[in-house]
């Protein structure tokens, strides 16, 4: 088994062997996986955070060791927690870094983080104020960070910050945690799934207080939640049916 680690800001995953092949997922700054398969120029990998496979163009990561990379696996999680944040490679030279690279990989990949880091501490209180963050945020399919993300990235990405590793995709996040029975028993930083008319789930987002719900659809926005689903004002419409609610902390 080969292994590696993202050593630069962001990377696609790809579903396929090509640069216009659909992007799945990012990879971001420090995170570690297992290369399944590799080829002349891709390799399909599997994350280690979250088990999320895809193929990433070989340029855009460093093979490291086994033992280095059940070493950094097991290792503290530090993240960053800028918005946006630099480091110094060691050449010299600069990289940009979005919210929640895992930077506990700086001392793998000789770099020096610039910036403050999160140090994680569990549980659900920093949940919606980091959220709040990505207002405004562009809805990007299979996108991770403020630059561009799409629903599940950002409920990934958000639990993340406060110490819990989401699955990937929304039909898959919810497989975890607890069911609540009635809107009136979630409490701001539930989950609240949604599906399409053939019963499969597409859409997650975070529950606020007061009926309100943060996510990403178009861009990170707030709208209202109800037993029905999630409201648009100014719309005057349901986007969104709601399928059921989950507690993960």
């Amino acid at each position: 088994m080969r292994y590696g680690v993202c050593p630069i800001s962001i990377a696609p995953l790809r579903l396929e062997t090509s640069d216009a092949s659909e992007m799945v997922s990012q990879v971001l700054y420090g995170e570690l996986f297992k290369v399944l398969e590799k080829r002349k120029k891709w390799s399909k990998i599997r994350l280690a955070h979250d088990n999320y496979e895809g193929w990433i163009d070989n340029k855009q990561f460093k093979e490291i060791e086994s033992e280095q990379y059940q070493h950094f696996v097991k290792h503290s999680k530090f993240y960053s927690k800028d918005l946006i944040s630099h480091l110094t490679h060691e050449d010299k030279t600069l990289s940009t870094l979005t919210i929640g690279a895992q930077v506990s990989s700086t001392s793998l990949l000789k770099d020096t983080f610039q910036n403050d880091i999160n140090t994680v501490i569990l549980g659900s209180s920093n949940l919606i104020n980091n959220a709040l963050l990505f207002l405004n945020t562009p809805y990007l399919w299979g996108g991770r960070t403020p630059l561009g993300i799409d629903c599940s990235g950002f409920t990934q990405l958000i639990y993340r910050l406060s110490g819990f590793d989401l699955l990937r995709d929304a039909s898959q996040q919810a497989t975890q945690g607890e069911v609540l029975s009635f809107i009136e028993e979630a409490e701001p930083g539930d989950l609240a799934f949604f599906d399409n008319n053939e019963g499969k789930i597409t859409h997650v987002g975070i529950i606020m207080s007061d009926n309100y719900i943060i996510h990403a659809h178009g861009k990170v926005r707030i709208d209202r939640l109800d037993q029905s689903g999630i409201f648009n004002v100014e719309e005057n419409i349901h986007t969104h049916k709601l399928r059921v609610i989950k507690k993960i902390i």
